[in-house]
């Protein structure tokens, strides 16, 4: 974006923090802008660019902050100075009907909580906030636009990764900015989730750059994803409540020049988000927003998406059993389990069941080995009543009909 320029002899365009130069350069980009940036510059370039006098008058700071703030912006804190970005707008009156009408588009039904992320974003930016997932397999939802309205918005405070780019132990790139966006997520590992639910209600982490140590910051990023695929661009468990994603349907309209008529339109949208109340005025969660606001349709597909196989065959042979039987309860073992499922999976192991009741739905078997009623299928598929003795687990049908219900 277009910064203030200063002349390549004034002392302005430089900065010393602790021992080393800095220049601020106008770095031009493809669009015919330029965006600010500065430059490690040594001493002996210096000294052939500036006087002695000159010099002198640079400024020194004792190192880099980075306190995010839009409408009280500080270029420097104490005797820090501060990486964070001054927004490239000023609010100003006037109407933003375009962008307004886009923002109903990408957030439907749930439009004032959509006004609300945007208006947190502006005035809180240290604010913890779900992470924003838009998903649709169609073309032509916005779901893009929407990313390069928000980097038009809050400017160099907004990065682009890939999806390698969580993945690498290298983050000082993105580790101070607002926010993360990334467009065709695929982050289907564990790790993936672990890192991005860690970080999205975290207040410090490690940033780490090539041939530097590593070091702590605090961290107040946000995460934005979007994706074509609708189930399993990223694991999302059913009791998580940090994942806000919704369904885009395609545009109504195609309209070519949107994006540069909601450019036209920042001024007088920041105005709006300054002056709008909260349809949310209180946090209701670490996320600010309740579990049952963020919990829609969408969220529940990726959730019945991320259930592993082995634990959607259980959940399925037991609401079989209960069916079946009419029972309004079921006892079983691990092993119980295994041979219910062996003709469906034969090289399911103990561990891979006990996995699953014990550490993921959180089951606890009797604390010493009793008698116990259960049910298995016999040669010709036919489920028949037997009575073992085992350290067994006891669920009800209630909790098999909740645990359906938690991934739609």
């Amino acid at each position: 974006m277009e910064t203030a320029h200063y002349p390549l002899s004034s002392p302005e365009s430089y900065i010393r923090v602790q021992t080393s130069y800095y220049k601020r350069c106008r770095q031009p980009t493809v669009q015919g802008e330029f965006t600010e940036c500065w430059i490690p510059w040594s001493t002996e370039t210096l000294r052939q660019d500036l006087s002695r006098q000159q010099i002198r008058k640079i400024r020194k700071y004792d190192g880099f902050c980075c306190v995010p703030s839009h409408l009280h912006h500080q270029e420097a804190v104490g005797n820090f100075y501060n990486l964070y970005h001054p927004l490239d707008w000023q609010p100003v009156e006037g109407p933003c009907p375009q962008t307004l009408h886009f923002l109903r588009h990408i957030f439907g039904e749930q439009y004032e909580l959509g006004l609300d992320y945007l208006t947190l974003l502006y005035q809180s930016p240290t604010q913890h906030l779900p992470v924003l997932c838009l998903v649709s397999r169609e073309r032509k939802t916005g779901k893009t636009t929407f990313l390069n309205l928000l980097k038009l918005i809050f400017g160099r405070n907004v990065t682009f990764n890939g999806n390698s780019d969580f993945r690498s132990q290298f983050n000082s790139d993105w580790m101070n900015m607002l926010l993360i966006a990334v467009d065709e997520v695929l982050l289907g590992h564990r790790e993936d989730s672990e890192k991005i639910k860690n970080l999205s209600t975290a207040r410090t982490a490690k940033i780490e750059a090539k041939g530097k140590d590593r070091r702590e910051t605090e961290f107040f990023g946000k995460f934005i994803f979007c994706s074509n695929n609708e189930e399993n661009f990223l694991l999302i468990e059913p009791t998580e409540t940090r994942y806000w994603v919704r369904k885009v349907p395609v545009l109504e309209q195609e309209n070519i020049h949107l994006l540069r008529q909601m450019r036209q339109e920042i001024p007088h949208f920041l105005h709006y988000l300054l002056l709008r109340p909260l349809s949310v005025p209180q946090g209701l969660s670490r996320m600010w927003f309740s579990e049952k606001q963020l919990r829609t349709d969408a969220l529940l597909r990726v959730m019945q998406g991320s259930r592993n196989k082995v634990e959607t065959e259980i959940l399925l042979l037991l609401k079989e059993l209960f069916e079946a039987t009419g029972d309004e309860l079921l006892h079983f073992t691990n092993r119980d389990i295994l041979e219910l499922l062996k003709r469906h999976m034969p090289r399911l192991s103990r561990q891979q069941v006990r996995q699953v009741l014990q550490q993921d739905w959180g089951l606890v078997p009797a604390p010493n080995s009793h008698s116990y009623q259960t049910y298995l299928y016999n040669v010709q598929g036919e489920l028949y009543q037997v009575r073992l003795t085992g350290r067994y687990y006891t669920i009800c049908q209630d909790w098999i009909r909740q645990k359906f219900d938690e991934c739609g």
